[in-house]
């Protein structure tokens, strides 16, 4: 069986967008705990748009924080900003404040988890991520490499279990003096994250069109949300179809989705399966989940309702998620970049706060 994931550069329009409005969500938090924020970025062609919901008390630069998160991508900030933002809307306000804790919208979440990795996410799509940050590492030292691209790879199962790369897409933007990327890359890069899983037959194809010079928000538009299998699971596990990015915790597509993932995790951490996806649903206002559903594929090592039972001592309403996992720190900036599940260290979980 043969399945292929993806996942982008850290300089990719979409992600440099993400990272725009998670850096502004970050500087809403950092003065004002309490901001909902729904903010949403696009760039293309000279021009920055940055829209969406703002209600905070806090005092923010929006264009300096773009720019700011431009140079530190590698990209240069002499942009058009255009800021068009208002005040989140009152209907909404009327289920999401304090004193209700309701969802800020509704919607469907999805939770994923696998021992195949000790990422607890399937292998492929850690390569992927590893290129992406291996590649910026070096991108941020070699004048040749510039900060967009994307990665592919195509992985070989054998009853299941990864055993071969059977094709591996590596695109990358580079200067127009330089034309012999193809051996750096692969020499520093790909045989470094990739060489157990490559053999003579691996096809390897590095920017296939033979020239990747005009690339970031010259090559493409970017916009924010527009990367979500990249930023969960790589076709693996299912997506609810809600971007995270510009999100603060009362908005379910981000905060339950982060809650669920760490969930899965500790199903698989405490051996009740090798592999799960969660789903959960919410109503615009309601605090407490509509539905929740497991498939464990088959791999359960305890009885379903078991594992229903272990769900059900967390907090799913989005004041519970908030507080347990601290999403009302500015945290948000760092998940943007290479995927939401790459490491989430930055979530400091409070146990304490766990149903009794």
């Amino acid at each position: 069986m043969l399945f292929t994931t993806e996942t982008v550069f850290r300089g990719h329009p979409d992600k440099v967008c993400d990272q725009i409005s998670d850096a502004i969500l970050d500087a809403c938090l950092k003065q004002d705990p309490s901001s909902r924020v729904a903010c949403e970025t696009m760039g293309g062609k000279g021009k920055i748009f940055i829209t969406g919901e703002i209600t905070t008390k806090a005092k923010v630069n929006y264009q300096e924080i773009a720019k700011r998160v431009l140079r530190d991508v590698g990209y240069n900030d002499n942009y058009e900003f255009i800021i068009n933002l208002s005040k989140q809307s009152e209907d909404i306000a009327l289920g999401t404040n304090d004193k209700i804790g309701g969802a800020g919208d509704q919607g469907i979440m999805f939770g994923y988890a696998t021992n195949e990795t000790k990422e607890m996410l399937d292998l492929p799509l850690v390569l992927c991520q590893k290129l992406a940050i291996e590649y910026d590492n070096h991108q941020q030292v070699q004048s040749f490499l510039k900060p967009d691209g994307k990665c592919q790879i195509t992985m070989e199962y054998e009853n299941n279990i990864p055993k071969r790369i059977h094709t591996l897409v590596f695109s990358h933007q580079h200067t127009k003096e330089y034309n012999k990327e193809e051996s750096y890359i692969l020499n520093n890069i790909i045989n470094k994250i990739c060489g157990k899983y490559i053999d003579k037959d691996t096809k390897i194809l590095i920017n296939p069109t033979g020239n990747f010079i005009i690339g970031g928000f010259e090559g493409d538009s970017g916009l924010t949300g527009r990367k979500i299998i990249v930023d969960t699971y790589g076709g693996f596990g299912r997506h609810g179809g809600g971007a995270f990015s510009g999100k603060d915790g009362t908005k379910v597509d981000r905060s339950a989705a982060y809650m669920l993932r760490h969930i899965a995790k500790q199903i698989i951490k405490n051996n009740y399966a090798d592999k799960i996806e969660i789903q959960i649903s919410y109503a615009i206002g309601i605090k407490e989940p509509i539905s929740i559903n497991i498939n464990t594929f088959n791999t359960n090592k305890i009885p379903i309702e078991d594992i229903y039972t272990y769900i059900n001592t967390y907090d799913l309403t989005p004041k519970g998620i908030i507080n347990y996992l601290n999403l009302s720190k500015p945290i948000f900036e760092q998940t943007a970049r290479y995927g939401h599940f790459v490491d989430d260290k930055f979530l400091q979980r409070k146990p304490s706060l766990l149903k009794k």
